[in-house]
């Protein structure tokens, strides 16, 4: 009896992921509403396995709501402006004893080694200590910020060394100043300029919200730093939105290569975005994460992957690796975070001025989007600054979809005349024909 194990499936095509991070650093910032609402627990356990399959990490951990109900507990109602609050000397108590408290928390969780616990056999040190300098927000429209205040610098190489060491790096939002005092920081500015000042590789937000969405209420999957701007703009100053977005803009444009913005809410979502192609929430980064480009020998590997199931159904005549590398330069490929899933190719024939479009393909995963049309789009560009006059393409099985395009059937006599030598009669496949204007 064949018993599916459908996890074993995913463990399979997580393989690439866990190789590709090993090695790598992470900046995590978990808000403290994540502990708060109970969710603390199974984000360790997600940390701890993190730490086994070699990410080095770093975590900002945020304690807004305990902190909050702290000041509520004895009575304190402190002064609030542009999205901060007045910490003065009794705020700023209770802030320090919190940051304690949850330090400790996380620390003896990470410590937890007992038979049939998650991280039984897993050995992790956690490092805290004065790794972030800062210094007073000041007064801001007359108003005296007294002990809030803002990063002045990461001690980086403090923290690569401690990294270098196999040990998980904790950081409260708390500042040190040159002059001994401590600071209540922003927890997102905390992440943003430590995931900046070491170059980390992934700056991942975990907040209430999956990411952002479209006025459709569809999750937006990546954007750009320009792109996420505007909702920036519009998002009310200091709620978790508007702190989160500018820390993923600003770390998106000082180098950080990707920052993910995920919901705590979510159980799988750390996991998932990390192991899956496609990911569970919003990402950020200033270069595209799906982008077409001019295919490259590099590539021939992954070509030859998404065109064997479409060879195989007859769709395609089949490409010989040898063949690829011959006409590689003739491609066009989307490249999504490193596969190839879809790809098109224009043998030029200059003489008639025509061009062929050839081997238009998008995988299976990802049909049923715009990318066949940002294919034909990119080959017709080509075509046109190389002087062709109109594009044919030979097809048994998508006439309409090159209908669709503005392509119309045409007969052999149509053809240039090296390629209606090589017609091959027994495909009987249909001639179509595009002008290009």
């Amino acid at each position: 009896m064949d018993t599916r194990f459908p996890f074993v499936d995913w463990f399979r095509n997580s393989s690439p992921y866990i190789n590709a991070h090993r090695g790598c650093t992470f900046v995590i910032l978990i808000e403290g509403e994540a502990v708060a609402e109970g969710r603390g627990e199974q984000l360790i356990q997600d940390l701890a396995l993190l730490h086994t399959l070699g990410v080095r990490l770093v975590v900002v951990l945020g304690i807004r709501p305990q902190v909050t109900r702290a000041l509520s507990d004895d009575g304190i109602t402190p002064i609030r402006h542009r999205g901060r609050w007045v910490a003065d000397e009794a705020i700023m108590t209770r802030v320090e004893r919190v940051a304690a408290e949850q330090r400790l928390w996380l620390e003896s969780r990470l410590s937890l080694g007992l038979p049939n616990t998650p991280l039984h056999g897993v050995e992790m040190t956690v490092v805290s200590g004065n790794l972030v300098m800062a210094k007073p927000l000041g007064v801001r429209d007359g108003i005296d910020f007294e002990r809030s205040g803002e990063v002045r610098r990461v001690r980086d190489e403090a923290i690569r060394g401690l990294l270098d060491q196999r040990s998980l790096v904790l950081l409260p939002p708390l500042g040190y100043s040159s002059t001994g005092e401590v600071f209540d920081l922003d927890a997102a500015d905390v992440a943003r300029h430590t995931a900046t000042a070491l170059s980390a590789d992934k700056l991942i937000l975990l907040g209430e919200a999956s990411g952002l969405y479209d006025d459709a209420g569809h999750l937006r999957r990546q954007l750009t730093p320009d792109e996420a701007q505007p909702p920036l703009a519009a998002a009310e100053e200091g709620d978790e939105l508007a702190r989160h977005l500018g820390a993923a803009i600003g770390a998106a444009r000082h180098g950080v290569a990707r920052t993910h913005l995920l919901s705590w809410q979510d159980h799988d979502a750390l996991l998932g975005e990390l192991f899956t192609r496609d990911g569970v929430g919003t990402m950020i980064t200033q270069h595209r994460y799906e982008q077409l480009r001019r295919a490259e020998s590099d590539d021939i590997g992954g070509l030859l992957e998404l065109l064997e199931p479409l060879e195989r159904r007859g769709m395609l005549v089949p490409r010989s690796r040898e063949r690829l590398e011959y006409e590689i330069d003739d491609y066009v490929v989307i490249e999504r975070d490193g596969m190839v899933i879809g790809c098109a190719a224009l043998h030029a024939f200059p003489d008639a001025r025509m061009g062929e479009l050839a081997c238009v393909a998008v995988h299976g995963d990802y049909r049923g989007g715009a990318r066949g049309d940002l294919l034909l789009g990119e080959v017709e560009r080509l075509a046109r600054s190389r002087g062709l006059t109109a594009l044919f393409a030979l097809t048994t099985h998508t006439a309409h979809w090159f209908f669709e395009h503005g392509f119309a059937l045409a007969g052999i006599d149509d053809l240039p005349p090296l390629k209606r030598d090589a017609y091959n009669q027994a495909r009987q496949s249909k001639i179509l024909i595009k002008p290009l204007d």
